[in-house]
């Protein structure tokens, strides 16, 4: 069974052809992803001298890390268990908003994770 259709030739095509369009919008595409990392470059500016005083910098976070045996290290030195706090405040000259991040080795206990987080806080 086939179908035929009749058309007249002066009939108007009813279809649209969409994949010029998809061609200009990936060029468009492609020269916005050139050009943006060149936009945020800007004016050369020479500023003035100022006479305040800087902005202290922030603290160094100090990192706080577990291994395998459930050791704790502070900045890759070994602190026993009951000392972490003394520790971290002695290095962090008694400040308590000294940003600390906890790395845990894979293959330790969660737990034990959670009971340094629990002695930090």
């Amino acid at each position: 069974m086939s179908f035929q259709f009749n058309r007249s030739s002066k009939e108007p095509m009813s279809e649209i052809n969409v994949t010029p369009f998809v061609d200009v919008m990936l060029v468009l595409l492609i020269i916005f992803m050139v050009t943006a990392p060149l936009l945020t470059v800007g004016v050369q500016v020479d500023l003035p001298e100022s006479a305040a005083d800087s902005l202290p910098d922030d603290q160094e976070p100090l990192t706080l890390s577990i291994n395998s045996k459930g050791e704790v290290f502070i900045q890759e030195h070994q602190v026993e268990f009951e000392k972490i706090v003394p520790k971290i405040l002695a290095i962090s000259n008694n400040r308590t908003d000294t940003r600390i991040y906890v790395r845990g080795d894979r293959t330790i206990n969660y737990g034990r994770v959670l009971e340094v987080m629990g002695r930090l806080s």
